[in-house]
This record gives structure tokens, C-alpha cells and sequence, in this order.
């Protein structure tokens, strides 16, 4: 009896262990309850959600599988999947390119050479509404500064955001304000590449094109292949510029998927259908996400 006491308080954490626990979770309080409140409680309350119909304002019905069917069949969600993925493929693969070049050029001895810096990933810290609303003032078709540069060169005036043709690539061009975060990383990472690779690539004649594609490419691969999950998850959301600029207009061209879920719920009130969207895009970029680590083992050089 006296021997199993004795291996059960062995077993049994220390007075001070539990002092160590009690302050690590009083300190880790206010992230575990914000996630709790506004994340997690949200997120298992909108499961429920998408099983009924419900307006806001009338008791809520539960419904089945019906939002779900709905959604299969949904033209306008639909094209809010196609206008979200329009705008990924082309424009996420242009901001790596964009990113990677501006870094490479930035990790090289230049006069003011952290003001470039500095200016490139200012429009970061810019909030996305004033971004908007300048981004919306550039693209004006009688006073906007992009189309009296094209004025220039002989190119007339563009109605950017009133045109079906043009406005998706409109919001394209304007994401390249935004690459100033990628960037930095890929700043980061070059700086991090052994100088000694390149001296030794250098001894056995390789010129400045093959240390890039041979040497500096693949040990950037980790941070390209992060970059473009970010950008990928990111372009899917893209909500905030398509609200203030152009409300999905014109003719639905820029309707995104985020967008169309906000109208859905607080502006139609079906909220057990935005819900129900909510979670197919959840469920894409969860697929987009795997599919990419599930590849990423093909062309991702890790040095270990």
C-alpha cells in the first residue's frame, strides 16, 4: 500500500509544475478566449447554421441538406467561384514572378536601397479601404490617373470598372500593389542562401543565369511554395476592393466569392445559405491547400 502511494505521487506533477501550468494559461487567457468566442464558436455555430433558413428576423428553420443543393445548382454562386478563380490563376503566379524579381534586384548593392525597400512594402500598412478608394480614383475613366498615362502614348480612356471585358483584370493589376509582404520574405530567404555556393559554382565557369536557375531557385523553393499558399488562400477572400469599387459590378463580373456570401447573408438575408457557402469555400481552400503540399514534394528542395 505504502509503495503504490509513493509511485502515484511520483506520478503526480509538483506543486511548482502547477504554478508553471497555471501562469502559461493565464497568460495564453486572452488568445484562448478570443479564439473560442470570435473563431471557433462561430465556426461550429455556422455548421448549424447552413441546415436551415434563416432571414434574421423570422424563428430559424431547419431545412436538411437544401442550402446544399441549392448551391450545386446556384448561377450566381457559381460564377462567384469562377470570378474568384480567374483572378488566382492569373493573378497569384504574375505576383510571385513580380515579387521574387523586385527581390532579387533589392539584394543587390544599390544607393537607397532600403527606401526602395521601405517603398515597396508601404502599401502593406496601407488599410484596404483607403487602398480602395484610391485604387477606385486611379481607375476612373474621366479623372483617373492610369487612363491620362495611357492618354500619353496615344491609348484612349478605358472604363476599367464599367466594363465586363476589363474589370477582372482591373482588380488584377491592382493586387500588384500588394506584393510588398512577399517580398520580404523572398528578401529574407536570399539572404539566407551560403555565399559559398555561389563562389564554388562561380570556380566551375557557371555564369550569373545558371547560379540563379541552379543554385538560387531551388533553395527558394520552401519560401515560393509558402508565398503562393498565402496568395492563394488570400486571393480567395478577396472581398474588401470589390465592395467599395464596384459591388460586384458590372454584370456580376467582379461578383467574388466572398462578396457574394456577405449579399447573401446581410444583404438578402438567407443566412443559412451564406453559411452553407461559407463552408464550400472553406472546403476549397482546404482541397487547394492539401493538393498543393500533396505536390510540393515533386519541386520544394528542403536542404535536409
Amino acid at each position: 500500500m505504502t509503495a503504490s502511494t509513493i509511485a502515484l505521487k511520483s506520478r503526480l506533477p509538483s506543486r511548482l509544475k502547477l504554478r508553471e501550468w497555471a501562469a502559461g494559461y493565464f497568460f495564453a487567457a486572452p488568445f484562448i478566449i478570443g479564439f473560442v468566442v470570435f473563431t471557433a464558436f462561430p465556426m461550429l455555430y455556422s455548421i448549424w447554421l447552413s441546415f436551415n433558413k434563416w432571414d434574421l428576423l423570422s424563428p430559424m428553420r431547419f431545412v436538411g441538406l437544401q442550402n446544399f443543393i441549392k448551391m450545386v445548382g446556384d448561377a450566381r454562386a457559381n460564377l462567384g467561384l469562377y470570378n474568384s478563380a480567374f483572378y488566382t490563376i492569373i493573378a497569384v503566379p504574375i505576383q510571385l514572378v513580380i515579387s521574387f524579381t523586385l527581390a532579387l534586384a533589392l539584394t543587390q548593392k544599390l544607393r537607397f536601397r532600403d527606401v526602395y525597400r521601405a517603398g515597396f512594402y508601404l502599401p502593406i500598412i496601407v488599410p484596404l479601404v483607403a487602398s480602395a478608394v484610391v485604387w477606385q480614383r486611379v481607375f476612373h475613366y474621366e479623372y483617373g490617373i492610369l487612363n491620362e498615362v495611357l492618354g500619353w502614348v496615344g491609348i484612349p480612356a478605358q472604363k476599367w470598372l464599367f466594363d465586363v471585358n476589363l474589370a477582372k483584370p482591373a482588380f488584377i493589376f491592382m493586387s500588384f500593389w500588394m506584393i510588398g509582404r512577399q517580398m520580404v520574405i523572398f528578401i529574407a530567404g536570399l539572404g539566407n542562401i551560403p555565399q559559398s555556393m555561389y563562389e564554388a559554382a562561380a570556380i566551375d565557369g557557371a555564369g550569373s543565369f545558371k547560379r540563379m536557375l541552379h543554385i538560387t531557385i531551388p533553395m527558394m523553393t520552401p519560401l515560393i511554395f509558402y508565398n503562393m499558399v498565402i496568395a492563394i488562400i488570400n486571393s480567395f477572400q478577396t472581398f474588401i476592393p470589390a465592395k467599395i469599387m464596384t459591388d460586384g459590378g458590372p454584370e456580376n463580373a467582379t461578383l467574388f466569392v466572398v462578396l457574394n456570401i456577405w449579399q447573401q447573408g446581410f444583404q438578402f438575408f438567407n443566412m443559412g445559405y451564406a453559411a452553407a457557402l461559407s463552408w464550400e469555400l472553406f472546403v476549397i481552400i482546404v482541397g487547394f491547400t492539401i493538393a498543393q503540399f500533396y505536390m510540393s514534394n515533386k519541386w520544394v528542395y528542403y536542404e535536409a
